[in-house]
């Protein structure tokens, strides 16, 4: 392919890739995304003021080549997530020079990566986590009773799902995983809000709106060291008295016959307690939102539940509860009709490829009989997604036991989007549901 004219976005165009509160509008943001993948699939992103320049790529093809590419395309010599000027200088000025506040394994590349990965691959394959399925029911059943309890009216029932049910359910799922007393789970919860959802004054818990760019890395870095210092202890605890979780795993792991230093150690915890929890929270709730809003798809997933693993697949698809990742190019190369240059750095749209048009029908029709459905949403290539099996496992069972106990379902409100560029979903989401005799 011939190469174009550098196509450029600057001043409010440019801002408006990085601003939070724009990813609380979900319409307007596709809007905006499915505009640049017509006209400009590849482009450069500038506002010197505030951040590097990166390259914005919006077209499934092109995600897909760069997630597959690891070789081409690294993630380590930059931040794998988007950061100011200022943010990624205290970063470097704490972890003294990486530009990743933590190392874990999507800021690794080969051959560290392969290695790191390989220490808990086996614990998230399909034949072992099977062994937990009837744990991961019983915390299912657990969790949908708390439905029951919700307030009455007209015989039917009102909650907010999120705090209630797409919230607690995989970060207990996950806190079981990693061997975490039940007694801490909210201060995990706490910690992976104040990382994860740093830019929303909801879930950072600050009580303060508009927080800048310094403050929310400030808060950040506190909810990373709070990790760090919990799991050293924890680490300590099962080096003494291993017991059958993945803590245990990584806690006596050895990478070329030693044990992961406190930094490798802190961020592999972190990377599967809050990457295991709030990226299945999201799809989970974003599911539950499309039902309210189609009784009818509802009814049709209530008879048959063959059309389970599509929900699922269409929910992590529709909801991308990971953003975009940033990568550097390795050498010079070519993508999308541009230039890209040695240590460029790209910024790839996971919300853009998976409504790409040209691979998705209808992209913003939720349609659990979608087929095929080779979303994003879990990433590709080496650094694929650790515990996609166990996403698409919890979600799974826990829709079979929603759609046994939930005869109707409605909204009972506006739900609303949390102001984040990095992992977002819903904050809170009214329903409104009478319960199955």
């Amino acid at each position: 392919m011939a190469t174009q004219a550098e196509p450029i976005l600057t001043g409010e165009d440019a801002l408006a890739i990085i601003d939070p509160a724009n990813y609380v509008d979900w319409d307007g943001l596709l809007d905006r995304f499915d505009k640049l993948r017509r006209e400009t699939p590849v482009v450069r992103v500038v506002n010197d003021e505030v951040h590097d320049p990166f390259w914005l790529v919006t077209s499934y093809d092109d995600v897909m080549r760069i997630s597959k590419d690891n070789k081409l395309f690294l993630n380590s010599p930059r931040s794998v997530t988007f950061s100011d000027k200022s943010s990624g200088a205290f970063v470097k000025s704490i972890t003294g020079g990486d530009p990743n506040l933590v190392r874990s394994l999507v800021a690794l590349d080969a051959p560290t990566h392969p290695k790191y990965r390989r220490l808990t691959q086996d614990w998230f394959m399909p034949k072992n986590i099977g062994k937990m399925e009837d744990e991961i029911r019983a915390l299912a059943k657990t969790t949908v009773d708390r439905l029951v309890g919700g307030s009455q009216k007209d015989g039917k029932y009102e909650a907010d799902f999120v705090p209630l049910v797409s919230a607690p359910y995989p970060l207990h799922v996950v806190m079981q995983i990693l061997g975490v007393p039940e007694a801490d789970e909210q201060r995990m919860l706490f910690l992976t809000q104040q990382m994860f959802g740093g830019q929303d004054e909801d879930l950072n818990k600050s009580g303060m709106a508009n927080m800048t760019p310094e403050q929310i890395m400030q808060l950040v870095v506190g909810a990373v060291a709070d990790f760090e210092a919990y799991f050293a202890k924890l680490t300590e605890e099962k080096r003494a008295s291993p017991t059958d979780d993945v803590a245990s795993v990584i806690a006596n792991a050895k990478v070329d016959g030693a044990h992961l230093s406190d930094r490798d150690m802190a961020g592999y915890y972190i990377i599967l307690a809050a990457a295991g929890h709030d990226t299945t929270s999201a799809s989970t709730a974003g599911a539950m939102l499309a039902l309210a809003r189609d009784p009818e798809q509802f009814a049709r997933l209530k008879a048959d539940r063959d059309l389970l693993p599509g929900i699922v697949e269409e929910a992590i698809r529709w909801t991308t509860p990971v953003q975009h990742f940033m990568r550097t190019a390795a050498e010079d190369t070519e993508l999308g009709g541009q230039k890209i240059a040695k240590d460029d750095w790209l910024m790839i749209s996971y919300i853009a490829a998976n409504h790409d048009e040209s691979v998705f029908p209808d992209p913003r029709k939720f349609d659990a009989t979608r087929s095929p459905n080779r979303h994003l949403a879990f990433g590709a290539g080496a650094h694929q997604c650790l515990g996609l099996h166990m996403a698409r496992l919890e979600m799974k069972i826990l829709f079979n036991e929603l759609l046994d106990r939930i005869e109707t379902l409605e909204l009972a409100g506006e739900p609303k989007r949390a102001k984040s560029t990095f992992v977002g979903g819903l904050k809170p989401l009214p329903i409104r549901y009478s319960l199955s005799k």
